[in-house]
């Protein structure tokens, strides 16, 4: 199949990882932009040390992992970006005549968008500049793949071993930024004022990413599991493992990374990991309960990464819908369940 049209937009390819810049790209068909800057491929070790204070048993064994060159959101994806999507504000904007039809739309438009949910899910602390909240794995792979359909290239959540990658940016401390104040660096508990922060409030690490340590956890792709590293590990053994994703093999739970506002230091470590549960979902009132929210992570959302050699397009599905079938077994759990 053939995919929609790449925007045109200076900086936004490249030949090579020498020639990647950062760009900024606005959403086809609003006023929105958002950040992209470029991470250099290398090498890293995965995982904390055993000796790092507060370091949790499923974040080791530490692993040597290669990675490809990819550009990452310089901020989370803020609620002035995901409304377009989850709201159809685009769609609003063109029936009222506010913007022309662009020749990407009749791909996005295609794109399964959330359901209505029941109470706003910004829960009062904030839209405008601030990041998207409480949206399910799959709403965020759904985000991605219209993102991708509205600028004709491939984005997609960061993979776990990208997102600690692009956290540490060069650094080996359990933390990115040294012996800094974290308050200087990271939205947590004790300066968060009991909710998020605008993106980009506060310091950048070394690689000019926001908010890698705290404000809201992040999506990653990977399924999350205690041993995870141990299976990467033996795939190491006569070297880096190059571009590692473990792929999901349930719904629950799947890796988030970062920490968040209701969070202390030792949760916003580069290595910290967690795992999903269909626990944050608790207060939902739908039967089935929702696909696209889960109303009880009100600390959650994510960001975009876009690799330097993308698959090809008819590859693209697998990190956007992979989830559907196993999203209606559960469903249909529900359904007896009740019964």
């Amino acid at each position: 199949p053939s995919s929609p049209p790449a925007v045109e937009l200076d900086g936004a390819d490249a030949k090579d990882a020498e020639s990647m810049s950062r760009y900024e790209e606005a959403i086809t068909g609003t006023r929105v932009t958002f950040a992209m800057t470029p991470i250099p491929g290398g090498t890293f070790l995965l995982g904390s040390p055993e000796d790092e204070e507060d370091r949790r048993s499923w974040e080791g064994p530490q692993v040597e992992v290669r990675l490809s060159p990819f550009w990452m959101g310089v901020t989370e994806v803020s609620w002035d970006e995901y409304k377009q999507f989850m709201d159809r504000l685009d769609k609003q904007a063109r029936a009222k005549g506010a913007v022309a039809l662009a020749p990407q739309d009749a791909w996005a438009d295609a794109v399964s968008r959330p359901t209505p949910p029941y109470v706003p899910m910004d829960f009062e602390m904030g839209v405008d500049g601030y990041p998207a909240i409480c949206m399910t794995q799959f709403a965020a792979k759904q985000y991605t793949k219209w993102l991708s359909m509205k600028t004709g290239r491939f984005y997609r959540l960061p993979t776990e071993a990208e997102w600690e990658y692009a956290c540490r940016a060069g650094t080996t401390g359990a933390f990115s930024f040294g012996e800094e104040s974290v308050d200087d660096h990271g939205i947590w508990f004790d300066n968060s004022d009991g909710q998020y922060q605008k993106v980009g409030s506060l310091k950048p690490n070394p690689w000019g990413l926001h908010d890698m340590h705290g404000n809201v956890a992040e999506w990653c792709l990977d399924g999350f599991t205690e041993d995870g590293y141990a299976a990467l590990a033996a795939q190491a053994s006569d070297g880096a493992v190059v571009d590692p994703i473990q792929w999901p093999k349930a719904l629950y739970p799947r890796v988030a990374r970062g920490g968040h506002w209701d969070d202390d230091p030792d949760k916003l470590r580069s290595a910290s990991r967690r795992g999903s549960s269909e626990a944050w979902k608790v207060q939902d009132p739908q039967f089935p309960k929702s696909i696209w929210y889960h109303t009880d992570a009100q600390w959650l959302g994510f960001r975009v990464v876009r690799p330097l050699n993308p698959p090809p397009y008819e590859e693209w599905s697998r990190y956007h819908d992979a989830d559907l079938d196993e999203i209606r077994v559960i469903q249909n759990r529900q359904r007896k369940g009740e019964r």
